[in-house]
């Protein structure tokens, strides 16, 4: 499906693009990266249940650095 391919891409490119938020040493408030990882998790479970597995493993990695952005600012 052609949906997928452009979730992939979407998804990849979000997570490009949240990498200097990951590298730099900013904390940012939890409300932010804990609603956005929340949501982007759902997301992919959502993807996941269409068959939409591409899409599904892109918003999975974005969702992770959200995680990942949580941890950060609980423990900074």
């Amino acid at each position: 499906m052609w949906q997928d391919w452009v979730l992939m891409v979407g998804g990849f490119a979000f997570a490009i693009a949240l990498l200097p938020s990951v590298i730099t040493k900013v904390k940012m408030p939890l409300v932010t990266p804990l609603l956005t990882a929340s949501v982007l998790t759902l997301f992919a479970v959502i993807y996941a249940t269409l068959g939409l597995w591409l899409g599904c493993v892109a918003n999975g990695i974005t969702a992770s650095l959200w995680w990942y952005l949580v941890i950060m600012a609980v423990t900074r």
